[in-house]
């Protein structure tokens, strides 16, 4: 049974709320709430209705062309052969993809998709059989679009799918003489 104390607080609870619940309620014409006394009644501030607002998170970008520097002592070698049989090697770090080293250094490799493995715009040769079989094997993505590669080897790979290790310390490519960028003008009719 329910002393009378018991009894005045709990209806004193539903007659005066605590801020706590008036905002858990959400009510949108009531911007602050606050008793004066113990004994007051609860004040509340009307305030103008604004839209409710999302929480927005966002993760690290990534940027295009990105690489890491390689520390002293770790660095990895990769040699691309240009358009002009000009050769740059290049010290670089563990991880980092061909696409993005190529274009940090500006050498002409497109990367048309952004490294997605959706066009064959990055399109390399690797020169030694040897480093090719190191590779991971590639996968059906990637095999599609070497079918649209220009001149197109037994040692073709997308450079964006070759990621630098150590294995491939010392490792050569070769950049075509052409690459084929499929885009919308390519198929409207010409008059």
């Amino acid at each position: 049974m329910a002393t009378p104390r018991t009894l005045s607080r709990s209806l004193q609870k539903l007659r005066y709320p605590s801020f706590r619940s008036i905002s858990q309620l959400g009510h949108p014409s009531f911007s602050t709430c606050s008793r004066i006394k113990s004994h007051s009644p609860l004040t509340c501030q009307p305030r103008v209705v604004a839209p409710l607002l999302r929480q927005f998170s966002t993760s690290p970008s990534h940027q295009h062309g990105h690489i890491h520097k390689p520390k002293e002592g770790e660095e990895l070698y990769v040699t691309f052969i240009d358009k002009e049989e000009k050769e740059h090697k290049l010290a670089v770090a563990e991880g980092d993809n061909l696409l993005d080293i190529a274009q940090a250094h500006d050498l002409e490799m497109e990367g048309a998709c952004g490294g997605s493995c959706a066009c064959s715009t990055c399109h390399v040769i690797v020169l030694d059989e040897g480093f090719y079989e190191k590779m991971p094997e590639p996968e059906d993505d990637e095999n599609d679009m070497l079918d649209l590669a220009f001149g197109l080897t037994e040692t073709s790979r997308l450079g964006c799918q070759i990621v630098m290790t150590k294995e491939l310390d010392g490792l050569r490519v070769k950049l075509p003489s052409m690459t084929r960028n499929l885009q919308a003008s390519d198929f409207s009719s010409k008059s």
